[in-house]
């Protein structure tokens, strides 16, 4: 595979639209603590979320609520007041998961719903009755 230094090394990367990038890459880095990696124009932003990456593009499309984007971080509970203070409506605050996850769910500015999600522990899925598991 080859390398280009212009698109991000993650494997998956979500693209999110709104009306003004610009406008929601800054509500973005101030809510959830994203941080521009490159502006194409005024059109499109890539963002990194941690080791994680997305893209925010130009688009009137309202959000479906079809799809949340989940995004790893280190402390969900301050993570969550960051947002909520920067005008982020919670939808469930950081709860503790049997599977070893602290996790809350978000609502940004233009209705894209997201799930930050922080490890507390690393728990087998037969020992939080996740049922039958195959890790490949």
């Amino acid at each position: 595979m080859r390398a280009n230094r212009s698109v991000p090394p993650c494997a998956v990367i979500p693209v999110l639209t709104y009306p003004d990038p610009g406008v929601a890459a800054e509500w973005l880095c101030k809510a959830f603590g994203f941080t521009v990696r490159l502006r194409i124009a005024n059109h499109r932003i890539q963002m990194k979320a941690g080791d994680g990456c997305l893209t925010i593009a130009e688009g009137n499309v309202m959000p479906n609520n079809s799809q949340i984007v989940q995004i790893r971080i280190v402390d969900a509970k301050g993570h969550c007041e960051r947002a909520r203070q920067n005008g982020a409506m919670i939808l469930t605050e950081p709860q503790d998961h049997p599977y070893g996850e602290r996790q809350y769910n978000a609502q940004d500015f233009f209705g894209h719903r997201w799930d930050f999600t922080e490890t507390l522990a690393d728990v087998a899925p037969e020992d939080w009755s996740g049922g039958e598991f195959h890790l490949e």
